[in-house]
């Protein structure tokens, strides 16, 4: 089963509505520091992710995209400042319960040994009172969702990169999830599956209204997913930019906001 087809523009083409505006806030994290060995990454965060939206952390390698990420789901401990999920509060003091969103890593993070519809059974199994009958059918209804009817049987290693990846995301969405954080969701993928992916994202969003956190740096599914994003400077060790990936590139007069987004070195990017 294929996903329903996506509008041919990106969310962040049309203009933000009073209604988006009026969205409670899925996240908020406020005056955040985030580092290794009290020596801080990136310091100074404040940003708000709101619920339904589609939100995008981009920048160069090196400047702490995946490091916020594992602080935003609670893997590691800030430094200083504060992370709030609405519904679960602070991340870090969640570890333990029944998890309140999904996380697809970027390899996947399948467990080779098991089938997909196994993998996908597992969290059900872990942290659900379920029947055996109940579980196959919401992880059937789950692998509809994303496209993979039918593999449920398969090894993760037996599966497409593409493949890989939509397993992933279904696990991460098999305890009804409403708020999803994606790795580098389209990392490694030609560009047919990568687009597929992208559209899947889409589609999710759009129909089922998912709140969605995609850590990235690539161009292509940045432009084509839209929403609102922020970019990391490890220079200034902050936020440089923030909004809608087209405008930015439109409207920035910031020399490495343009550099990134038209792909370009620095010399040439002013």
């Amino acid at each position: 089963m294929r996903p329903v087809s996506s509008p041919e523009y990106p969310p962040d083409a049309l203009p933000v509505s009073p209604r988006t505006e009026s969205r409670a806030p899925a996240i908020t994290v406020r005056d955040l520091a985030i580092g290794y060995d009290r020596v801080p990454v990136m310091q100074g965060l404040d940003f708000e992710v709101k619920q339904g939206d589609v939100f995008l952390i981009l920048g160069g390698s090196g400047s702490g995209k995946s490091t916020l990420l594992r602080h935003l789901i609670g893997l590691q401990v800030p430094m200083r400042g504060s992370i709030t999920l609405a519904g679960i509060g602070d991340p870090v003091a969640a570890l333990g319960q029944k998890p309140r969103f999904g996380v697809m890593f970027q390899s996947g993070a399948l467990f080779g040994s098991l089938t997909v519809a196994e993998n996908l059974a597992l969290p059900l199994e872990t942290w659900t009172d379920l029947d055996a009958d109940t579980i196959a059918a919401i992880v059937g209804g789950t692998l509809r969702l994303v496209g993979l009817e039918g593999a449920g049987r398969r090894l993760p290693a037996e599966l497409s990169g593409g493949m890989r990846k939509r397993a992933g995301i279904a696990r991460a969405l098999v305890l009804s999830n409403d708020l999803l954080f994606l790795d580098e969701p389209s990392a490694g993928l030609d560009p047919i599956s990568a687009a597929e992916l992208d559209e899947l994202l889409l589609t999710l969003n759009r129909a089922l209204g998912l709140t969605l956190v995609i850590v990235t740096h690539e161009l292509e599914s940045i432009f084509r997913i839209g929403g609102r994003c922020i970019l990391l400077d490890r220079r200034t060790r902050g936020i440089l930019a923030r909004g809608a990936p087209c405008e930015l590139r439109a409207t920035s007069r910031e020399p490495y906001v343009q550099a990134f987004f038209n792909r370009r070195p620095m010399e040439t990017s002013q």
